[in-house]
């Protein structure tokens, strides 16, 4: 895997915020000429720096405005139980993340919901079941104040 270079880090940082940009466009913004660009975001891709493009999705439009971080704490941190809780975590459609915590608590989920009684549907089908959980604390976001997936690189 060839480091990244000045260059590079041009290129992700405008990939990260205008991933639909054709490549003569990306290449006028890092000052690259077209083929030399598009071998270079073709490495980042092989090298896996960029993983995907997605379609930003605005979750108000879609009826789910509501975030809740739940953090879990889960009765015992031995492997089996914390398989078994990823797995089952993974399969809920309206977690967006899961994160193993350091901490007072062992995991920290981000939620999607459309209002507060959606969440109580949610956590009584979903989260109430997950396994080897021994607490669950959930606080909802009154405001985004900002949100990025743009990495300082």
């Amino acid at each position: 895997m060839t480091p990244l270079d000045d260059t590079d880090c041009r290129i992700l940082k405008v990939l990260q915020k205008s991933g639909r940009m054709s490549n003569a466009e990306l290449s006028d913004a890092v000052n690259l000429s077209a083929s030399a660009c598009h071998r270079r975001v073709q490495r980042l891709e092989n090298d896996g720096f960029i993983r995907n493009y997605v379609a930003m999705v605005d979750p108000r439009k879609i009826g789910l405005p509501t975030t809740v971080f739940v953090e879990i704490t889960l009765s015992t941190q031995a492997d089996e139980v914390l398989d078994g809780f990823e797995k089952a975590v993974a399969r809920i459609p309206n977690v967006l993340e899961c994160h193993l915590m350091a901490g007072s608590a062992d995991y920290l989920l981000k939620v999607v919901a459309s209002d507060t009684d959606d969440f109580a549907a949610i956590h009584r089908r979903y989260l109430a079941r997950l396994p080897g959980v021994q607490t669950m604390q959930s606080s909802f976001a009154l405001r985004t104040v900002f949100k990025t997936t743009a990495l300082p690189v």
